[in-house]
């Protein structure tokens, strides 16, 4: 079983859980147009004023999205 790695932009202000989660629409439309067979995306509001969103890829391919889309960090998916 392959590492997955969770890819994650982070937002903040007061209107951080709207763009986190308009930002995971444009990662769901991203992995369809690629085909992705991995289809793990989301995002969370960890306060007011911070949220996150996340796609989740094979670690892989962690460098071919990580270039394309310019996550802000990333994490070991468990």
């Amino acid at each position: 079983m392959s590492k997955k790695i969770k890819l994650i932009w982070d937002f903040r202000g007061a209107a951080a859980a709207k763009t986190a989660e308009h930002h995971e629409i444009h990662l769901k439309e991203f992995i369809i147009a690629e085909n992705y067979p991995l289809q793990i995306t989301g995002f969370e509001i960890l306060s007011d004023m911070y949220a996150i969103a996340y796609l989740v890829v094979e670690e892989k391919d962690m460098v071919t999205f990580r270039d394309i889309l310019k996550p802000h960090r990333g994490t070991y998916f468990e």
